[in-house]
């Protein structure tokens, strides 16, 4: 059985996208939380996989998609957290976050194929990664990764380095505003860039 997962943290302002403030509000880059959590499920659940799974730091809300299974995340740091949502799974599982609203099924489908690969690698521009998918879901490839610093990708991917890895195509997190920016250029089909369209206008 093949799982998608995406990890995610409710957006509730103050909470999310801190790093958005300024220029948006504390509710303005929880909006573009929402959009950008919502792009992200939506791809999932046009994604073919046995099983698709949000593991959720906070509640659902009206952005949750209907056939969705939500598992609570576990305490601990992020990478004890993305460890634990692996080990939850029984077999196969890609892994992804919710600050890519860009990403597409054609991006995911692929990585849910491990006939040639033991593992799927996706790069971020900002060093770390973000997507990453195991045949074998074995936590201690994820415990003790440093995260959300530069060299969390390499440090990742160090932890791959016995495995035949497949390569995904990098993108950017969306973490500052120059990032929201990019992003919504890239992906003006998106909840989130429409939802960045309208806030910045307000900022005019």
């Amino acid at each position: 059985m093949t799982t998608l997962l995406v990890i995610a943290k409710e957006p509730v302002p103050g909470r999310v996208k801190t790093r958005l403030t300024p220029p948006f509000t504390p509710s303005e880059a929880a909006a573009l939380a929402e959009a950008s959590l919502a792009d992200t499920l939506s791809a999932l659940m046009d994604t073919p996989a046995d099983r698709r799974v949000l593991v959720l730091d906070g509640s659902p809300g009206p952005w949750t998609p209907p056939g969705l299974e939500i598992r609570p995340q576990c305490g601990g740091g992020l990478d004890e957290r993305l460890a634990a949502a692996f080990a939850a799974c029984a077999g196969p599982a890609l892994l992804i976050g919710m600050d890519t609203p860009q990403v597409t099924p054609g991006l995911l489908e692929p990585a849910l194929d491990f006939s040639r690969y033991d593992a799927w690698f996706g790069p971020a521009d900002d060093g770390g990664f973000w997507a990453l998918g195991l045949r074998d879901p074995d936590p201690a490839l994820l415990l003790g990764v440093p995260m959300s610093v530069p060299q969390t990708g390499s440090a990742q991917r160090a932890r791959l380095r016995h495995l035949k890895v497949g390569e995904l195509p990098a993108l950017r997190d969306v973490d500052t505003a120059a990032d929201a920016r990019e992003v919504a250029a890239q992906a003006p089909w998106t909840r989130f860039a429409r939802a960045h369209l309208a806030l910045s206008a307000a900022l005019r």
